[in-house]
């Protein structure tokens, strides 16, 4: 068992909100809202998510359940040192 298994701060859930859940699922009390907005959607087409492109160019991840399962925790925070060094080359690339 990975350490933030079962802790508190790998999972919230907000039923109050007007939106929950905002993705179509079989289990609502296994819904994530701690990655309300995903992370991993800077990482564009690598993020390795359920997306696609509408035809206007918007990412679409309304098929994507990976930020809301509840086991994801560390999937999510696993990237998140490839995120800051896509930062790093971006913030490089405008000095």
């Amino acid at each position: 068992m990975e350490h933030w298994q079962n802790k508190h701060y790998s999972f919230f859930q907000n039923t109050a909100c007007e939106y929950f859940p905002c993705h179509e699922t079989k289990h609502p009390e296994r819904f994530n809202c701690l990655f309300c907005y995903c992370p991993l959607y800077a990482l564009g087409r690598n993020c390795g998510g359920n997306f696609r492109y509408t035809p206007s160019g918007i990412k679409d991840c309304s098929g994507c359940m990976i930020p809301h399962e509840k086991d994801n925790f560390g999937r999510i925070t696993g990237r998140f040192q490839e995120l800051c060094e896509r930062l790093r080359r971006l913030e490089q690339t405008k000095e």
